[in-house]
């Protein structure tokens, strides 16, 4: 360990990434909400599944130059390789639906923030994040999911398909 390096505890790391996560729920209701009052319900929830394209797109790129720049493939498998989410949050497992491996997450505070708010459907719009930084980290692949905490679930069950096998708007 460096000479100059902290520590921090645990329950504090936790905290920040949690509080981080609110204001990312927060600014994303933020503009969503304005892009409503300006635009209209549709108009306004087609610009933001562009936006969200947008950005779940850079996040996919970025996640495969990471996982290139270790020598591996664009595998579904070797996605975690690149991911620069930190580990500290959700809580995270791999749980089995039917014959499907699905990535488990409870305990969504970006998604805590939609509901307090009342407004599950136009915060859930985030949520199109992770089809879209699946499809341009490999673009035969996709990630759909199976529950989603701001549709009223308890967690979200997220599993990655083959496209052909589903659509580009996957949920």
């Amino acid at each position: 360990m460096e000479k100059d390096e902290k520590m921090v505890p645990l329950s504090e790391a936790e905290q920040a990434v949690n509080s981080l996560s609110r204001r990312l729920g927060m600014l994303h209701l933020a503009f969503a909400r304005t892009l409503r009052e300006a635009l209209g319900e549709e108009q306004a929830r087609e610009l933001i599944r562009k936006a969200i394209w947008a950005y779940g797109t850079q996040v996919g790129q970025e996640t495969r130059a990471r996982v290139e720049s270790q020598g591996l493939e664009p595998t579904p498998e070797n996605f975690m390789y690149g991911s620069d989410l930190s580990p500290i949050g959700f809580k995270k497992a791999t749980i089995q639906v039917g014959d499907e491996k699905a990535s488990h997450a409870t305990g969504c505070e970006i998604a805590n923030v939609w509901v307090e708010a009342g407004e599950q459907t136009l915060g859930g719009l985030y949520c199109l994040v992770d089809p879209a930084k699946m499809q341009a980290y490999n673009p035969g692949y996709t990630m759909v999911h199976l529950k989603r905490e701001p549709e009223g679930d308890d967690c979200c069950d997220i599993v990655v398909r083959k496209m052909e096998e589903t659509e580009k708007y996957p949920f």
